[in-house]
């Protein structure tokens, strides 16, 4: 087993045979940046809901999954065996709602990625229908910058983005309906893409987690407001109020929010899967 990358979050790894091993680590990362604090559990719950959505959404795009179990014993629980893929430099986020960088880019243009929208919405309003935001961080500032869906035809032909389009919208749509029946608000969220070694468009990375999208219970939804969070927002929330520049090195996270932020992300995961987590 060969160690191949380091990520924020994720460690991947080269297995004989040529399959990926994708590691979930419990760090945990806000504005580019991983914290040096742990959230204990986190990466667990994390791969487990990722495998929980990977076989419901499998009707409607191949992943990358060979096996959550054939796994090394050291990382039994937090690590997917994984087909190697050609990953899609486009990052593909749905949005249902109006929230964080959407929000901002709203405020200042009418529109995000492109997309016009109505006039007068407010912070959580839920928008006339689901729309792609596309963004990438091939850019200058290393972050994620807005494409609109001409500069991602652009940049990867019209066939792939078209579909991208309309499985991004489509495994959005069926998670949030899931969710919604668990009284859950899947407000965005943001997949990642490639090919396989056979050219097929695959979904990979993660899928529908508490690092990927915003999580809110319906029964607080109020727009005008910030939202209570079932993930990382909540963090990036605390760090903002240190005073951290957004500039490595992180800040250590106190006692009391690591374990607010593992609480956050259980309750999510169980009302999601419908099963009780084991902490630990």
């Amino acid at each position: 087993m060969k160690h191949i990358h380091q990520g924020k979050v994720r460690d991947l790894y080269e297995l004989d045979g040529g399959d990926i091993l994708l590691v979930a680590s419990d760090r945990v990362s806000v504005y580019d940046v991983a914290l040096p604090t742990p959230i204990p559990d986190k990466g667990k719950l994390l791969n487990q809901l990722s495998a929980w959505w990977f076989e419901r959404m499998a009707d409607v795009v191949p992943n990358h999954v060979v096996s959550t179990t054939d796994v090394p014993a050291e990382f039994a629980g937090r690590a997917m065996r994984c087909k190697p893929l050609k990953m899609v430099k486009v990052e593909c986020i749905a949005r249902g709602y109006l929230a964080g960088l959407g929000l901002r880019e709203y405020q200042r243009d009418g529109k995000i990625s492109g997309v016009a929208l109505p006039p007068g919405l407010v912070e959580g309003d839920k928008l006339p229908e689901p729309i792609f935001t596309p963004t990438t961080k091939e850019s200058d500032t290393g972050h994620d910058e807005f494409m609109t869906f001409d500069e991602v035809l652009n940049e990867i032909g019209e066939d792939t983005a078209k579909r991208l389009r309309e499985l991004t919208l489509e495994i959005y749509t069926k998670g949030a309906e899931h969710a919604a029946k668990q009284g859950v608000i899947i407000a965005d969220t943001k997949l990642e893409f490639g090919f396989d070694a056979d050219g097929t468009l695959t979904l990979g990375d993660e899928v529908l987690t508490s690092d990927s999208s915003r999580f809110w219970p319906a029964d607080e939804w109020e727009p005008g407001r910030p939202q209570h969070a079932f993930d990382k927002q909540f963090v990036r929330d605390w760090s903002r109020s240190t005073g951290w520049d957004q500039t490595p090195p992180g800040p250590e996270i106190p006692a009391d929010i690591v374990e607010q932020t593992r609480q956050r992300y259980t309750e999510v995961y169980e009302r999601i899967t419908g099963k009780t987590w084991v902490r630990g």
